[in-house]
Order: C-alpha cells, then sequence, then structure tokens
C-alpha cells in the first residue's frame, strides 16, 4: 500500500498543474492582450503573420497532450488508490473483522469498480448475517447487498464474483418477499451461478452455491413444488445425486475450503442412504476449526442420529 502511494507521488509531482496560459507561454504563444502597436486587431495579427498561426497550433497541440497526460496521471493514482483499499477489505475480510470491512468499503458505495462494489455487497451480507444485528438492520442491509450486487454486475458483465453475489444476494431477499417470488428467482440465481463458474471453474464457492441451489430443490416440500409448478411450465428441480457432484466439485477445486461444503456433502449422503460416507464427511465437518459462527453450526448440526 505505501509502495503504491510513494509511486503515486513521484509520478504526480513533477507534472504540478500549469495552465493553459503558461503552457502557450512557453511555446513561444502570446496569450491576448490588446491590439498591437500597429493598431492591427488579432484577426489581422493572424492573416499577416502564417508563423503565429504555426505558433498558436502547435500551443494548442501542447495544452491538448498535457491535458491527457494528467488525465492519465489521475487515473493511475485512482487505480493505485482502489489496490490499497482492496488489499484493506482483503485483510480485514480475511481477520473475521466484518464490522470494520463495511465501515470501510461503505465509504465507496459510489465507486464505478466492479471489485469494490461486489466487497462491498458481501460485507453488507456478512453484518446482516451476525447475530449482532437488529432483524430491522438485517433487512436494510440485505436489500443494499443487491443493490451494490447489482451496480457490480452493471460495471462488469464479466466479474465472476458479481454474479455470485448477485445470484447470493437475490436469493437473500427472496426470504423477505415470500415463497412465490423466491421460486420464481430460481432460474436467475441458477443462470448466474452457472455464469460464475463459467468465467471462474475454480472458484470452490460457486461450485458449492450451485450444489446448495440443487439440493433445496431436490428435498422442496410438496406444496413448494405446486407453487413452482403454478410459476412455470416446467419448474426447477434437481436431485440429490446432482448436487453431490457439485460438492465433490467444490472440494477437488479448494479441499476442506469450507465446513458447509463438508457438512453439505455428508447430508447428501445421507440422504442418498449412504451412512459409511456420510460418516465420514460428517465427522470432518465436525472437526473443522471454527472461525466464524456458520463453522460453528455447521459442527453444531453435523452428527445428527442415523436411526
Amino acid at each position: 500500500m505505501a509502495a503504491a502511494a510513494v509511486m503515486a507521488a513521484l509520478l504526480l509531482r513533477p507534472l504540478g498543474r500549469p495552465s493553459a496560459r503558461s503552457l502557450l507561454g512557453r511555446a513561444g504563444v502570446a496569450t491576448g492582450g490588446p491590439r498591437g502597436r500597429g493598431g492591427l486587431g488579432r484577426s489581422q495579427v493572424l492573416r499577416k503573420s502564417p508563423k503565429r498561426g504555426v505558433a498558436l497550433s502547435a500551443g494548442s497541440f501542447l495544452v491538448y497532450e498535457a491535458s491527457k497526460l494528467v488525465s492519465g496521471f489521475a487515473e493511475v493514482h485512482a487505480s493505485f488508490k482502489v489496490a490499497e483499499v482492496i488489499e484493506q477489505a482483503d485483510y480485514l475480510y480475511g481477520s473475521g473483522e466484518t464490522e470494520k470491512l463495511y465501515r470501510l468499503l461503505v465509504q465507496h458505495k459510489n465507486s464505478e469498480d466492479a471489485e469494490l462494489l461486489w466487497r462491498l455487497a458481501r460485507a453488507s451480507r456478512d453484518l446482516a448475517q451476525l447475530s449482532s444485528t437488529s432483524a430491522e438492520e438485517k433487512r436494510q442491509l440485505v436489500y443494499e447487498a443487491l443493490e451494490y450486487a447489482k451496480k457490480a454486475l452493471e460495471k462488469n458483465e464479466s466479474n465472476f464474483a458479481a454474479h455470485k453475489w448477485y445470484a447470493i444476494c437475490i436469493s437473500d431477499v427472496g426470504d423477505y418477499e415470500g415463497i412465490k417470488v423466491k421460486i420464481a428467482n430460481a432460474f436467475v440465481i441458477k443462470e448466474h451461478f452457472q455464469r460464475a463458474i463459467e468465467l471462474n471453474p475454480k472458484d470452490a464457492t460457486s461450485i458449492h452455491l450451485m450444489g446448495i441451489w440443487c439440493y433445496s430443490f431436490a428435498e422442496m416440500p410438496w406444496y413448494q413444488r405446486k407453487i413452482a409448478a403454478m410459476l412455470f411450465a416446467t419448474p426447477p428441480t434437481s436431485t440429490y445425486q446432482e448436487a453431490l457432484r457439485y460438492f465433490h466439485m467444490a472440494e477437488e477445486a479448494d479441499p476442506n475450503f469450507y465446513s458447509k461444503n463438508l457438512l453439505f456433502l455428508g447430508k447428501a449422503y445421507l440422504k442418498l442412504n449412504n451412512k459409511k460416507m456420510a460418516l465420514l464427511w460428517l465427522s470432518k465437518a465436525k472437526d473443522y476449526p471454527a472461525h466464524t459462527e456458520e463453522d460453528k453450526q455447521s459442527s453444531l448440526t453435523s452428527l445428527p442420529h442415523f436411526g
């Protein structure tokens, strides 16, 4: 971060902010004033002095080039600043400093940078998930997160993380808008998870979330299936086998990356009546080091009775 700031300062220092007048003056160009001694107007001077016209053209060119240079360095400086904020944000995220992370990123909510915006969507959602967050605040944060994710996607449609967090946030908003809306959004959510995987096949989280989507529709209760059938000619469906495939793909992409993936591997095997494999993965979930509240919950629910 310090290196970026120093580099930006070194790049910008020699430029200063010369005015158009000073640049024209350095080029040997007169910059205005009354009529000359001979009583000639400006147009007369230009007509009678082609060299002066050439000088003016050269001066205008210098002004244009200088403005381009200053603009270019301003963009470089801005990119250094974004990189610094992202570095700080990733450190805070890795340290589990959810509230500090949100306070840092919300200052940049009007940013045009997709990388900042999807991180702000994630931070807003994470803050909403904290047990210390009130129900009213949680609702507000969930809707804010969706807006930030949507903006990130608008700024860069090729950003896999923007697709991933847009899908997550749409799903969260569905919890407040009823089962019909949640089911109606199902295809949109699936589409964005699949797009995230296409853009980054190594992102274990996107693959895991696609597995969660499959698992959710595989175990959908009968009354929800009826609602889905009313909303769609071909309602969304899936199987536990398909969910299991995604959970294994996620584990292959990044082994032991997430307690919940271990938990759902075990749960999927249980649904398929493979108790031996279920016990293997549920035991791994139970023994997973708990860094977050979600890890603790995964550990607590990882060993159900087999009956």
